[in-house]
């Protein structure tokens, strides 16, 4: 690395006003080099252009102010503040000093003296005052105010005018670097260098050049979409190079399977189950993606997915989220897997040591064909015998680093299948599992019911109770949805524990279920629920993903504006799955926001699990729909994913311009190193 690049790795501590005090105060922020100084972009701007004469003055706005000085007020008790008293030919002005001292008042501020005064416009008593002003000069100086000033998210400990200060002396020192663009494509999608669409941020002419959509901000995001894009087109590039075994097997394990399920696949399985097989056969590993809605089927095809690459001589794992959704999946495995000679297990961290070290045993000598398990399945210490599939259930929680991880475990000749009952956005695809054949999974099997979503104020809880009493009149049970375990000092939201207190003096049959509870509790409660011993189960969002029982037709969730509208489209996924309708009444509290209104609306309003997240990507940011995948790390610094959803074309077409004239990607490792890109970059590179 040349002296030029290192200056963006090097320390902020090294800049002119960055002593250890300000230092400490930037790192509680993750600032921490130059880099990472310049990628905090400012967030506004303070405009100090607007001088208008003091008649036309608006509380509230910053203005700069060409005035006389008339007198002064100096008091003699040291607390209070001095006035000076200012005028120009329209009216009059006070200009209020805070701890300021009289000389240093009288040395900027002379008697009669014309000077430009910038700051807050304010009122006390009827009359216009600036107090403590950000500028005061002689005319003669006036270029010396910065009429744009950029704003920064607040830093506990430093102002914004010694923040501008600090930015002023790096940008200024900021090398130029050799450009990783061809000028063609720079200039065909009028970009700037790096080096000036940074200066232009930092130091803006207007107050248009800070916003998403300027070429200057345009520029880097566009660098940061085609630094995400690279790596997945390096996976690819990656994968081809690598051959697997094909796998070969028959239609006889299929059909058995096929007798023992008791409904028609729909079309949109029998299709993605032939694009899963042609990966399979051929020499190309697999790298694929499952999305589809709440019971849409997914897990039917992972199973037969599973028996084909079983037949073919390799075993299958199959992690979950939760020891619940493990046992699930293995007791489905048994019924689909009948008449087969399939073994099956499961592994968890709750299992005890003996029964362990025997499930590590049987996967090293190949006597478990299928194990299903929690994240306890890619511990180091499990080791397979011939490992040809994983599968992911509920995937999000991992990113592509994780994914390059888990697919070494089975060597060069395992397939990969991640499975989703979120569908997922089209812009969150292509940044997040752009290294990824895509399957969208988008007919139920199901189609006889439906589920209907009824909106409904907490102050009407009693009616709510009145129709679950017919409800369970019925035969029916209910999933009652709570969104915290214990009770809040900070959020005065509804709780399990409170929750099932107040409902038991109603119901006889009532159980909760929360994750602090242990496996045994949560299986013991949850068989309890199936054998319809529980008519009402309070949970939280344990019950989320994959808990079924057909015989549990309503739900209620409680402050329902609390969560996301991909959260409440899964939780009412969880009834209606049998041969009756189901009912989702979300309850919401007092102050629900006008954001919060429109989610209840788009969820009552469709069933669409696809629009659902699309609406919710809107609703809620890029941010917050990956903001719980396991690494915790964000995957955009600069780029707004749906602002800047046009860039990913952009980026893409340029990326198929160097695939097509084969030049090297040597030139680009400084833009992966500059968007955090190198750590994914260098475990492709390892293999």
């Amino acid at each position: 690395m040349n002296q030029n690049q290192n200056f963006f790795f090097n320390s902020i501590i090294k800049n002119k006003g960055i002593g250890p005090k300000i230092n400490k105060y930037f790192n509680e922020k993750k600032i921490e080099n130059n880099l990472d100084l310049l990628f905090n972009l400012p967030y506004g701007v303070i405009d100090r252009s607007n001088c208008p004469k003091l008649n036309q003055l608006e509380v509230g706005t910053v203005a700069t102010l060409v005035v006389k000085v008339k007198k002064y007020n100096f008091p003699r008790i040291r607390k209070l503040p001095s006035t000076v008293f200012c005028y120009d030919q329209t009216g009059e002005i006070n200009v209020i000093f805070f701890n300021s001292r009289e000389t240093y008042i009288k040395e900027i501020l002379p008697l009669e003296s014309e000077v430009a005064i910038s700051g807050k416009i304010g009122v006390y008593k009827n009359k216009f005052q600036i107090t403590n002003p950000d500028y005061v000069v002689s005319l003669d100086n006036l270029s010396k105010i910065n009429k744009i000033m950029p704003t920064y998210s607040a830093i506990k400990g430093i102002s914004n005018k010694t923040i501008n200060k600090i930015y002023e002396g790096l940008i200024d020192k900021m090398p130029e670097i050799v450009e990783w663009h061809r000028t063609d494509f720079l200039s065909l999608n009028n970009f700037k260098s790096f080096r000036e669409a940074l200066v232009d941020l930092h130091k803006p002419k207007n107050t248009q050049d800070i916003y998403k959509n300027s070429t200057s901000y345009e520029r880097l995001s566009m660098d940061e979409i085609f630094s995400n894009l690279l790596i997945f087109y390096e996976i690819k590039k990656n994968n081809l190079k690598k051959k697997k075994k094909k796998k070969i097997f028959t239609n006889i394990l299929k059909e058995t399977i096929l007798k023992n399920i008791n409904f028609k696949l729909t079309d949109d399985q029998n299709s993605i189950i032939s694009e899963i097989e042609k990966n399979l056969a051929s020499e190309k590993r697999m790298l694929r993606l499952l999305q589809g809605d709440v019971g849409s089927g997914k897990t039917i095809i992972s199973l037969i997915t599973s028996a084909n690459v079983i037949q073919s001589g390799h075993q299958v794992a199959l992690m979950a989220p939760t020891e619940i959704l493990v046992n699930q999946h293995v007791n489905l495995a048994k019924k689909i897997f009948l008449n087969t000679s399939i073994v099956i297990e499961s592994l968890s961290g709750s299992a005890d040591f003996k029964k362990k070290k025997i499930i590590h045993q049987d996967l090293m000598n190949g006597k478990i064909n299928f194990i299903v398990g929690t994240h306890a399945l890619f511990q180091e210490k499990v080791n397979f015998l011939n490992l040809g599939l994983v599968i992911i259930d509920e995937q999000h929680k991992f990113g592509v680093k994780q994914r390059l991880e888990l697919i070494k475990k089975g060597g060069d000749n395992c397939d990969l299948l991640l499975m989703t009952a979120t569908p997922i956005p089209r812009t969150l695809i292509l940044s997040t599992y752009g290294d990824m054949d895509v399957s969208s999974l988008k007919n139920k099997p199901f189609t006889k019911t439906k589920t209907i979503t009824n909106i409904i104020s907490n102050k009407k809880i009693n009616e709510v109770i009145y129709f679950l009493k017919e409800k369970i009149k019925e035969n029916d049970q209910i999933f009652w949805i709570c969104p915290l375990i214990d009770e809040s000092k900070k959020l005065i939201l509804s709780n399990v524990e409170t929750r099932y207190n107040f409902l038991r003096k109603h119901f006889e049959k009532i159980n909760f279920l929360h994750g602090k509870l242990s496996y045994e509790e949560k299986k013991n409660i949850m068989n309890d629920f199936l054998n319809k011993k529980i008519d009402i189960l309070v949970a939280t969002t344990v019950v989320e993903v994959g808990i079924d029982n057909p015989n549990a037709n309503t739900i209620v969730i409680e402050n329902a504006e609390r969560f996301g509208l991909s959260q409440l489209h899964q939780l009412r996924g969880r009834v209606g799955r049998g041969s009756v309708n189901g009912d989702c009444i979300l309850v919401y509290s007092d102050g629900i926001s006008e954001n919060g209104k429109k989610r209840l609306k788009i969820i009552r309003e469709s069933n669409d699990g696809f629009f659902i997240a699309e609406e919710d990507l809107k609703l809620r940011g890029f941010g917050d729909i990956i903001g719980f995948k396991q690494s915790g790390e964000k995957d955009f610094i600069i780029a707004d994913p749906i602002y800047h959803s046009h860039l990913f074309d952009v980026a893409q077409k340029e990326i198929e311009y160097y695939e097509k004239n084969d030049l090297s990607f040597k030139k680009f490792e400084l833009l992966l190193k500059f968007f955090k890109k190198d750590k994914i970059h260098n475990i492709i590179s390892s293999g």
